[in-house]
């Protein structure tokens, strides 16, 4: 199954971030990286007041997996706790690292734990943005169009530019 997964670092060593998390997704059991983005420097969505300040790297990797999407969620979620994200009761807090599933192929899930495709995926610039470098004409379950077609009906702000071409 191909599973698209979406990163994200605002805090430390924001590249060290994305390539260690890129890294340790590619070693996971019944699991081989298709594809990566380039990097995208994004302004926060979302995030409290106080962390305006702190822009995102983003990018997407596509795997290609045998694991069940809410196995993939739980390995997602050790891998930001080994990176050293901090889980708050404040949502969008700062972090190390975050790692979104956005989609695993044409599954649809809507359970407490994990929904599919990610439910904002597509009203995200910062989303949009590397998957529509990887996957312009993919469909992501539950919408019409493509994701070339979204991003450009997307607003320009929040901004989201090319940061870097390699990964660390």
């Amino acid at each position: 199954m191909e599973a698209i997964l979406s990163l994200g670092s605002n805090l430390g060593n924001r590249l060290a971030c994305l390539a260690q998390a890129r890294e340790a997704l590619a070693s996971l059991p019944q699991t081989s990286l298709v594809a990566s983005s380039r990097v995208y420097l994004a302004e926060p969505v979302d995030v409290p007041a106080d962390s305006h300040a702190w822009a995102f790297l983003n990018a997407v990797v596509v795997l290609e997996t045998a694991l069940t999407p809410p196995v993939l969620l739980v390995a997602a979620h050790a891998i930001e706790l080994q990176l050293g994200r901090a889980r708050s009761a404040i949502r969008n807090a700062p972090r190390t690292i975050d790692i979104d599933l956005i989609a695993c192929g044409d599954l649809r899930l809507d359970t407490p734990a994990l929904q599919l495709p990610h439910p904002r995926a597509h009203l995200r610039r910062f989303v949009c943005e590397p998957l529509a470098e990887l996957r312009p004409d993919l469909v992501l379950p539950g919408q019409r169009l493509p994701i070339r077609a979204i991003l450009t009906a997307l607003p320009a702000s929040p901004s989201v530019t090319l940061a870097s071409e390699q990964w660390a």
